[in-house]
């Protein structure tokens, strides 16, 4: 894409307050630390800072358009934004031309304000803007995470103007060609050898003027509401991942496509079961007992079916037994169940149980200090 004039003023990376060097990750955490801070419906009145935070984002967060930015930047901060010429001839003279062509200053100053050659001037500025990038929070409960769902989340944001249909002007009428332009968006201002464009005062580069204003929109062609979008929500979706909805943004202006919508997903806890990945996990008591013994408990599944798991003689409290496609349901190979058997100690005992424990601790008298005796212990 062509760099956009206001990239040689604004410097993103101040306005969401990370260093030049910041990673893709970081940029994006603090996009969305900012969004949900300054984002107009929690906080009236932040319109313009939510508009300049999401711009910002626009380009640091696209690879390509980060490092065209970065590039103009430069060019910014070594002075070639306040003197173009500076720099175009190379290492001729002091006025910069030697070996300088002057159809090379028009593809130059074209490429840096988005205009090109002269016989394609008016075609950026003209351009119609695409929507603005939205985006929303959702919460989920853990099994609606792990099985996927189709919701709504509540957005308010600008859309297509119901009165005028987005064309900005009022019933009955039509936006119609400026004729100051004569619909090009640009005007050409000749000055010696050299021609310059700049956008039409009269329509502001758009190439047409609405004579009659939408009484609903003011002649904007878009008007500020409250709406629901529907989400599907994929299986196995992860807490803090961000779901694209396309084309459900902000209102494009001048007939261009509406931006996009990112859903941000949070998820409940479970009571029972964990998460790692695409495992889950889950933690299973057992006495003290079947841990020696051995056993075969009755383990419970999201599903609500529960399969059963051997304990092997000897099982140490902490071991983890994996349950294999009992986890996350993902297209391809699903995840496991990950069981961890845990040795219940009974805070308190039946007096029969009490003389079974003690017959079994005469009976292993010399068993805890031989356990000890690896740790060196003098008993």
């Amino acid at each position: 894409m062509a760099a956009q004039r206001e990239w040689f003023e604004k410097d993103y990376y101040k306005v969401l307050g990370v260093p030049r060097g910041a990673t893709d990750k970081d940029i994006a955490r603090a996009y969305r630390k900012l969004a949900k801070q300054y984002h107009p419906d929690a906080n009236p009145g932040s319109e313009e800072r939510f508009k300049e935070i999401s711009a910002a984002y626009d380009v640091l967060g696209d690879p390509a358009k980060r490092k065209e930015y970065d590039e103009v930047r430069s060019l910014a901060e070594n002075g070639f934004a306040g003197n173009p010429f500076a720099q175009a001839g190379g290492a001729g003279g002091a006025s910069g031309f030697t070996n300088f062509r002057v159809e090379d200053l028009g593809d130059l100053l074209g490429n840096i304000f988005g205009r090109g050659r002269r016989g394609r001037a008016g075609a950026a500025t003209n351009a119609p803007q695409r929507g603005q990038d939205l985006e929303a929070e959702l919460y989920l409960s853990f099994s609606d995470a792990i099985k996927g769902a189709t919701t709504t989340v509540n957005v308010t944001s600008e859309v297509p103007c119901t009165t005028c249909g987005g064309s900005g002007a009022a019933p009955g009428s039509a936006p119609v060609a400026c004729s100051v332009c004569a619909g090009r968006g640009v005007v050409n201002e000749n000055q010696g050898m050299f021609s310059f464009s700049h956008p039409c005062v009269a329509c502001s580069g758009t190439g047409v003027r609405v004579e009659v204003p939408c009484p609903a929109c003011g002649g904007r062609g878009t008007e500020r509401r409250p709406r629901q979008v529907k989400v599907r929500v994929p299986a196995g979706v992860e807490d803090g991942q961000r779901i694209r909805v396309k084309g459900r943004g902000g209102a494009g202006r001048q007939g261009a496509p509406p931006g996009d919508l990112y859903v941000v997903v949070h998820i409940a806890r479970h009571p029972v079961f964990g998460r790692k990945g695409k495992d889950l996990t889950v933690k299973v008591p057992i006495t003290f007992a079947e841990a020696v013994l051995g056993a075969t408990v009755s383990v419970p599944t999201l599903g609500g079916k529960p399969v059963n798991v051997k304990v092997p003689p000897g099982t140490s409290s902490g071991r983890v037994f994996r349950v294999p496609g009992q986890g996350v349901q993902v297209p391809g190979k699903p995840g496991d169940l990950l069981v961890t058997f845990e040795v219940d100690v009974p805070s308190k005992v039946s007096s029969e149980e009490r003389r079974a424990i003690e017959a079994l601790s005469k009976a292993s008298a010399s068993a805890g200090h031989k356990l000890r005796e690896k740790l060196g212990a003098q008993l």
